[in-house]
C-alpha cells in the first residue's frame, strides 16, 4: 500500500514472539487479513494480536509512538460499554523486522467493511453513545496538536490540492473543489477540544446484528475538534440513520458541517492513494464522497 512499505513474514513474527515472550511459545501465530493501512496484524493464540508498523522509521521514534498508542488505548478501556483493545506488551526489533512492535488484546467480531451497518438506526444510536462517552473523558488540560485531522481545516489545503491533482481521472474534481472551498472556511464553534477516537472508519468498527460490537485502532484517542468523530456519519451511515445520529448527539449546523468537512478530507485522500493497493479503502472514499455530494445537492 505504501511505496516504502516494510514486509514481515509469519515465520519472522513467530521467531520474534517466541524469543521475546517465551510464555507464548505454545500459542498459534496466524496472519490476520485486514483492510488497515498502518500495521500488519497477527493473531497470537485466541486472545492477543501483534501489530507491526508497515512504514519504516527511526527505532526510538517508533517506540515513543507505540508507547503513546498504548497509553491512549489504556485510557479508553472501560470508559464505554463497547469492547476496545487493551495494551499488553511492546516488542523490540529482531531478525526479520527492524522496528519495535506492539501486542494488545484481540477483540473478535466482523468489521463494518464486511458487514455494512449503514441502514441500521440501532447502529447509529450505538455509535452516538460511543462518541458521547468518548467525549466525556477528561482532556486533563490537553488540546489538539500536530498536523493531522482535528485542528484547522484550512491547514489541509496543500494536501487537498495534492488529492485533487491526483484524482483528475477518477472523480469529478471540479465539483469536489467547489465543495471543499465552502467546507474549508467553516469556523470552529465556541466549544474547546474534546476527546475523540479520531478514525471511525468501517475497518475500525465491529458490528453484530445491526449493532456496534466493538471499536478498534484506538491509539489515536486524544483531544481534537468535537466534530472530528462525526466522520462516522458519512463513512458508515446512510441518510436515515445518519439523521438519527445527528439528533441523538444534538449537533448544531456548524458542528455537523465540520464533521462533513473532516470526512471529505479523509475520503479525498483514500480514493487515489489506495486506488490499486486497498480496494476496501478506495470504495469507502468513493462512497463517502457520494454521500456528501448527494447531501449538498439536496440542501
Amino acid at each position: 500500500m505504501h511505496a516504502d512499505q516494510l514486509t514481515v513474514s509469519p515465520d519472522a513474527v513467530r521467531g520474534l514472539i517466541y524469543d521475546q515472550f517465551p510464555e507464548w511459545r505454545g500459542l498459534t501465530i496466524r496472519s490476520i487479513v485486514s483492510h488497515g493501512t498502518v500495521n500488519a496484524v497477527f493473531g497470537v493464540g485466541e486472545h492477543l494480536a501483534a501489530r507491526f508498523p508497515l512504514q519504516p522509521g527511526d527505532v526510538e521514534t517508533t517506540r515513543r509512538w507505540l508507547r503513546a498508542e498504548a497509553e491512549a488505548a489504556a485510557e479508553l478501556v472501560g470508559r464505554t460499554r463497547f469492547p476496545t483493545p487493551e495494551p499488553v506488551a511492546l516488542g523490540e526489533p529482531g531478525p526479520g523486522y527492524p522496528l519495535p512492535w506492539s501486542v494488545q488484546t484481540w477483540i473478535p467480531g466482523v468489521v463494518a467493511t464486511d458487514d455494512d451497518p449503514g441502514e441500521s438506526p440501532a447502529f447509529a444510536y450505538d455509535l452516538a453513545e460511543f462518541i458521547t462517552e468518548v467525549r466525556a473523558i477528561d482532556t486533563r488540560g490537553r488540546s489538539f496538536h500536530g498536523g493531522g485531522r482535528g485542528g484547522d481545516l484550512r491547514s489541509h489545503d496543500v494536501w487537498m490540492e495534492t488529492c485533487f491533482s491526483n484524482s483528475e481521472q477518477l472523480l469529478d474534481v471540479a465539483r469536489l473543489r467547489r465543495i471543499w472551498a465552502v467546507l474549508r472556511d467553516l469556523p470552529r464553534g465556541g466549544t474547546g477540544d474534546v476527546m475523540t477516537h479520531g478514525d471511525l472508519v468501517p475497518g475500525n468498527v465491529l458490528v453484530s446484528d445491526g449493532h456496534l460490537a466493538g471499536v478498534l485502532d484506538v491509539g489515536g484517542l486524544g483531544p481534537a475538534d468535537p466534530a472530528l468523530d462525526l466522520v462516522a456519519a458519512w463513512h458508515l451511515l446512510e441518510a436515515g440513520p445518519r439523521q438519527a445520529l445527528r439528533e441523538e448527539l444534538g449537533c448544531d449546523d456548524l458542528e455537523w458541517q465540520r464533521g462533513k468537512a473532516w470526512a471529505f478530507e479523509q475520503a479525498m485522500g483514500v480514493v487515489w492513494y489506495y486506488r490499486d493497493s486497498n480496494p476496501a479503502m478506495n470504495r469507502m472514499g468513493r462512497r463517502t464522497l457520494g454521500r456528501i455530494v448527494a447531501d449538498n445537492s439536496s440542501a
